[in-house]
């Protein structure tokens, strides 16, 4: 089985010193996207460059403090790619692929994470545009290879995946433009949100982000934003899911989905 974990870390610092480091080398996945690293190169060499053994495999933002991404994989791979508009977004760290390719697969395993429209109109515009070229961006991607891309996607698609969905309906993360742009994605484009795939019908368990304000982890009001975006193919090697709330390294919780890939190790 392979085991690929997405966690937005809200700081790479932040999340080791809350003990993400032990439960890695403990859950021990075949891969882990992260978001949110919030650090630079300098920061992480010698210090975040392995996380449980695994090697990382980075995209920075230039704004210090802010965004980036990262693979950590147990496995080499045949090339790494990052950054996906060569302008606005790869700026700001939000993009990194690695792909494992043989002579009978072209596989991809991606971090991303998409901007949040939540601090204001200027923000939201950005997300917009995100959005509008990141979906080309996917399309092209699927006609050339498999890939499973993990990340902060900042939209909870259905009503089901947040707890307040009727407060909700004009805030970012929850506007009709955000949520058509999902259902675009797995419609037009032909990705399948692998959770639901798995849990079709989860509410309450659904839910990997949580507001630090009014109790909301306590009470689990909470969103579902992290996902598993995958092509058919590998969607359909999907096996089991969880979403690991134990331990608290950061607002969001990890998702783990193990696939049934063969050639790993």
């Amino acid at each position: 089985m392979f085991t690929l974990t997405s966690l937005n870390l809200n700081g790479i610092r932040s999340a080791a010193s809350k003990g993400v480091e032990a439960w890695l080398a403990k859950s021990s996945p075949d891969c882990i996207c992260v978001q949110e690293v919030k650090a630079q190169a300098s920061d992480v060499a010698g210090r975040f460059d392995l996380l449980a053994g695994m090697r990382g495999h980075f995209h920075f933002a230039e704004k210090k403090g802010y965004s980036g991404v990262a693979v950590y994989s147990r496995h080499e791979p045949s090339e790494v790619v990052v950054g996906w508009d060569g302008g606005e977004f790869d700026s700001e760290g939000r993009y990194v692929e690695l792909r494992f390719d043989t002579p009978s697969r072209r596989l991809s395993i991606i971090s991303a994470y998409f901007p949040s429209g939540s601090s204001g109109e200027e923000r939201q515009q950005a997300k917009f545009r995100f959005l509008a070229g990141f979906e080309p961006h996917l399309a092209r991607l699927k006609a050339q290879r498999e890939f499973i891309l993990c990340g902060d996607i900042n939209i909870a698609h259905r009503k089901e995946d947040l707890k307040n969905w009727r407060g909700n309906q004009k805030n970012s993360g929850f506007l009709p433009e955000e949520r058509d742009w999902m259902t675009r994605v797995l419609s037009d484009t032909g990705l399948v949100d692998v959770y639901r795939r798995l849990k079709p019908e989860a509410t309450d368990d659904c839910y990997t982000w949580w507001s630090n304000r009014g109790q909301a982890y306590a009470k689990n009001v909470g969103w579902r934003l992290d996902y598993h975006l995958a092509t058919p193919a590998i969607a359909s090697l999907a096996r089991t899911e969880s979403i690991y709330k134990d331990e608290r390294f950061s607002d969001h919780a990890p998702i783990t989905i193990g696939y049934e890939l063969g050639g790993w190790g």
